[in-house]
């Protein structure tokens, strides 16, 4: 069985006092063909011993090595397992070595002859993407000029024998027909005699002029790596921003472009985390949604992160500049005060170094990017990552821009189409709610002017007639004025301590006065508790609520029906109003849309009941308004509504209630009781009827 291990190690373990060199893979291949060159200038049949990792070398190298078999027998080449360059002795032997073998890594080249020697034994090194020299990204394949070789390159005599003896005899474990012509090779180059000097370490052999020419060679290898990493860099940046920039031509949506971004933020800088939030001057905190981080960072996804009473961030909201803290354990001294009052964020999320790039368009910040190294030692940043990042939050804050334009313009086009649908339906319902009472106080008006002899009683159903479809009218327009005025927020209100009794029977006369002995034979039920606290509102406005919730009813709730008015306090800040009904119902779908404006269940021109629709969106404006809300309920159809709004309780009055007994009415508090006469009750109380 072959030894596997490294030649390389193996060498450095036989002469303890050899150390290895670094060489660039464009250094080594000079190297390789100057060797080789030496054989094929007329060295007499030199040993060569050869290792190129890769079939593609073999390829290169194939025809010189063909012309050094012509001037030696003693030429043998390593190959890897799988290429063309199986096992041969023809003109120069080959040699396949396993998979797992150390040489599959290595990289060699060993001439010996009667008056010169030399050896070039490395190995190819990890990559270290930290490295100043890394210009590949982290899983991508290592460019030829990136690569690096450690180990050993020299003209020692010793150490060449050294090279060619592990070499031969790794050569000897693979194919076992080659020993003898190997042994012959030992006998003709004195592998076998021990060197009769101590080795000699260092440039010893070496020409002056080869040794400065390799060094000269490595240097200049090392200012065009530099070269390369620059413009990998730029490459990167470029690369990043473009990535950015095609995402916002993609979406307009910032959550999504957030997301896109500290993924790809996040490994190019190679941060333990990276985050990045709007900043919302009317919040205090924030909560963190995009976030990127190496998998044993604590997430922040979901954490409130402090805004408000944040110094760092409000030093950028004056100065609109990065702020970078290289070490939070020794922050500098113009940062001290401020980083002590977010100290415990440093400790809780193990912020060792920390940069906040803040998104700026036109002097307003927007939200900021936010750098976390956690390690044990402080992170320098870089200028190049650095300037990264503020292309990249350039780029974010002008999508931010676009994206709130956007959204804006989004709202004003739901806008516009809300106002057409409003004309389109203030056209249909107002066509058909005024031509109907115009028509008819037309015909009156026209009957009374042509018919003089027309009878008195015929005559006062024609007034009548004339003058209720006048106040018809007159309502249609007064509700169109009201609507109006609560949605553009021009009602002043007039905030009181009331009683719910109070509004409840002020409404329920007016209903009932307005309708007259029209008024729909149904059964009207009063459900309060007792002592229910005093709310506080507009009392004109609450009434204004309860008429129109019951005409509603009554208009969908059939003869000999049942509405039930009740009220219940629900917490310590609010009382909850009822009316409910067991008409029609509504449908779960529709519970919603029976508040917006123009709503009519059957149709705008094809309902049974009267109306304009504009009833529950008054409601709905009124009870906002009054610091409430409105909303309704309902089994389905034919099993009735129930209309539900709350109101809020009157700080600091006692609960009240009011009742009748023997002719006086009682009002009874938490306090006291006081009997006192109607009269009495009635001016204290002027919402009261008799």
């Amino acid at each position: 069985m072959p030894n596997p291990d490294s030649v390389v190690e193996q060498l450095l373990q036989a002469i303890p006092q050899l150390r290895s060199q670094l060489f660039f893979k464009t250094s080594l291949t000079a190297l390789s063909h100057a060797m080789e060159d030496q054989v094929l200038a007329g060295m007499e049949q030199p040993l060569v011993i050869a290792s190129f990792q890769q079939e593609r070398f073999y390829r290169q190298e194939a025809s010189r090595y063909q012309r050094i078999a012509d001037i030696s027998d003693q030429v043998y080449v390593f190959s890897a397992a799988g290429t063309s360059f199986d096992d041969a002795a023809e003109q120069h032997a080959t040699i396949t070595f396993e998979p797992d073998d150390a040489l599959s890594q290595e990289w060699h080249l060993v001439v010996i002859g009667d008056n010169y020697s030399a050896c070039l034994i490395c190995r190819e090194r990890d990559l270290v993407q930290n490295s100043d020299l890394a210009i590949t990204p982290p899983g991508a394949p290592a460019l030829d000029q990136t690569r690096r070789f450690e180990g050993v390159w020299t003209q020692e005599s010793g150490i060449c024998h050294q090279a060619a003896n592990l070499l031969l005899d790794r050569i000897a474990g693979y194919d076992a027909t080659l020993i003898p012509k190997i042994q012959a090779a030992k006998v003709r180059y004195h592998l076998t005699e021990p060197p009769t000097e101590a080795i000699e370490v260092g440039s010893a052999g070496v020409d002056p002029f080869t040794q400065r020419l390799v060094t000269y060679l490595q240097a200049g290898q090392y200012k065009l790596l530099k070269a390369y990493r620059a413009i990998a860099v730029k490459e990167r940046r470029e690369r990043l921003v473009n990535s950015i920039t095609s995402a916002i031509r993609r979406s307009l949506d910032p959550e999504e472009l957030f997301q896109i971004t500290v993924q790809e933020l996040g490994p190019a800088l190679d941060i333990c985390r990276c985050i990045i939030y709007r900043c919302h001057t009317e919040r205090p905190d924030i909560e963190i949604h995009h976030e990127f981080r190496q998998p044993q960072m604590p997430s922040l996804l979901n954490v409130e992160w402090p805004i408000a009473d944040n110094p760092l961030l409000e030093r950028i909201q004056k100065e609109h500049e990065m702020l970078v803290i290289p070490d939070t354990q020794d922050p500098p001294r113009s940062l001290s005060t401020a980083l002590d009052a977010v100290n415990y964020l440093v400790e809780e999320w193990q912020i060792r170094s920390w940069a906040l790039v803040p998104l700026v368009y036109q002097q307003r910040l927007l939200g900021m990017i936010e750098l976390h190294h956690c390690q044990e030692q402080p992170h320098q940043w870089s200028e190049d990552d650095l300037a990264l990042v503020e292309a990249v939050a350039a780029q974010l804050s002008v999508a931010i821009i676009q994206a709130d334009a956007y959204a804006h313009l989004q709202d004003l086009n739901q806008q516009l189409e809300a106002l057409e649908r409003t004309r389109s339906n203030l056209i249909a319902i107002t066509g058909h709610e005024l031509r109907t009472p115009l028509s008819t106080i037309q015909v009156c008006l026209e009957s009374l002017a042509t018919e003089p002899d027309m009878p008195d009683k015929l005559r006062n159903t024609m007034l009548t007639s004339a003058l209720d479809d006048a106040e018809r009218m007159r309502k249609l327009v007064q509700d169109f004025l009201t609507l109006s005025r609560l949605e553009s927020g021009r009602i002043e209100w007039n905030f009181e301590a009331l009683s719910l009794l109070e509004c409840i029977d002020l409404a329920l006369s007016s209903v009932q006065a307005r309708h007259g002995s029209h008024f729909p034979e149904i059964e009207i039920k009063v459900e309060l508790p007792p002592k229910l606290p005093m709310v506080r509102a507009d009392g004109e406005w609450v009434v204004e609520v309860i008429v129109k919730l019951m005409d509603n009813a009554c208009k969908f709730t059939d003869p000999g029906d049942t509405i039930t008015i009740s009220a219940q306090r629900v917490d310590e800040d609010m009382i909850q109003i009822t009316i409910a009904d067991s008409g029609r119902g509504i449908e779960p779908y529709r519970l919603e849309a029976v508040f917006d404006r123009f709503y009519q269940e059957e149709g705008a021109l094809r309902r049974t009941t009267g109306g304009t629709g504009l009833g529950l969106a008054m409601c709905r404006q009124i009870v906002e308004g009054l610091g409430g809300r409105i909303w309704a309920t309902s089994a389905g159809k034919s099993h009735g509504s129930q209309f539900h709004f709350t109101l809020p309780i009157a700080e600091g009055r006692a609960a009240l209630h009011v009742r009748h007994d023997r002719g006086s009415l009682i009002l009874e508090d938490d306090l006291d009781e006081a009997e006192l006469s109607l009269s009495e009750l009635e001016r204290r109380n002027p919402y009261i009827l008799e």
